[in-house]
């Protein structure tokens, strides 16, 4: 019953947040401020998740026998929750890309006219594989208590929540990257005809700007994750999730992931450029 009336949610909340970026006009600036809202979307979904504890029979095969169906009580609510949020209309969006992408249903909404900013093929970068092992292998273990609740159901929404916040986050480096290209084509270009993947990630890195976000998230974590009481001062030094752990979240990985994506979607960018397709290979 639990797990009935958290999906729902999922799916509301989720495109909830796709149809604020429905009419968005990408520039550079826009870009950093979608990315600066992100920040608290994935601090308050890390904050949620770090509620439970690890409850591993969450992403145990073996535990769940729900039939016609294989795989964890994770995959199970990520397979549902997708299909709903695929039917609602959410994958139409460019931004948001599904952790499970086969066998999707087709959205039963009117197909909202979205603008066509990414060229096609760095719209299909997705890179959903490596974030799961990233969350699950790395992340995961570094904020969550070991033990087990009980509360498998929320566990694994949360576990969702949190995997789609990052994935969109990381993902949203395509658009970071076109609307860099747009201002400065100049720039861009001959790196991109000479494939120079390590000159193209020097261009797209601002050390300052990233020590800043860096800076920032942490923060964030420590305001966000105060104990706060109406009858006491706020206690310091007591957080829901480590902001240490969220600065290097950024630091170690969602940074550097994001401005992967941003090269494979300048490299990908080549297309457009009068090359002859067949010495083009994909780049992964």
């Amino acid at each position: 019953m639990m797990l009935r009336f958290l999906l729902p949610l999922v799916v509301l909340a989720s495109c909830k947040e796709s149809n604020k970026m429905a009419k968005a006009q990408y520039t550079v600036d826009s870009a950093r401020a979608s990315l600066v809202r992100q920040e608290d979307t994935i601090i308050f979904a890390l904050i949620e998740r770090a509620r439970f504890p690890l409850n591993s029979p969450t992403y145990n095969q073996s535990y769940t026998s729900i039939p016609q169906f294989q795989g964890s009580l994770l995959d199970f609510v990520i397979s549902n929750t997708e299909a709903m949020q695929s039917k609602a209309g959410r994958y139409i969006n460019p931004e948001e890309n599904p952790f499970i992408p086969t066998n999707l249903p087709p959205s039963v909404v009117p197909r909202y006219p979205f603008s066509q900013f990414l060229h096609p093929a760095a719209a299909l970068i997705n890179m959903n594989k490596e974030i799961w092992k990233l969350y699950f292998n790395e992340l995961l273990p570094m904020f969550v208590a070991s033990g087990d609740d009980g509360n498998y159901a929320q566990t694994a929404v949360t576990d969702l929540m949190l995997l789609q916040a990052i994935s969109r986050r990381i993902h949203y480096g395509k658009f970071v990257a076109e609307a860099k290209f747009r201002e400065a084509p100049q720039g861009y270009e001959p790196l991109i005809r000479g494939r120079d993947r390590e000159a193209l990630m020097k261009l797209l890195t601002s050390v300052r700007v990233e020590e800043m976000v860096v800076k920032r998230v942490e923060k964030k974590a420590m305001v966000f994750g105060q104990e706060v009481s109406l009858d006491h001062d706020v206690k310091g030094g007591t957080y829901k999730v480590d902001p240490s752990v969220v600065s290097l979240l950024y630091q170690k990985w969602l940074i550097p992931l994001t401005k992967t994506v941003e090269s494979r979607r300048e490299c990908r960018k080549i297309k457009t450029l009068n090359y002859n397709p067949s010495f083009v290979k994909r780049i992964d």
